[in-house]
């Protein structure tokens, strides 16, 4: 459920960032809003990555 609300989040930043930076066209820079919503996919894929190979860790007694 996190991760829905965390990119729901981001979405609507990257639109609002892509609006705002449209300038007079009335229209939405898409490449704006798509390259910063990937930005936001590829961090939220990296944490999740990162989460899961520490749990993996603490499974392995190491013995």
């Amino acid at each position: 459920m996190r991760l829905f609300f965390t990119l729901a989040f981001f979405a609507a930043l990257s639109l609002a960032v892509g609006i705002m930076l449209s300038g007079d066209d009335q229209d939405v820079d898409w490449l704006v809003a798509g390259g910063l919503f990937g930005v936001a996919l590829a961090g939220e894929g990296v944490r999740l990555w990162l989460r899961r190979g520490r749990a993996r860790s603490r499974e392995s007694s190491g013995i």
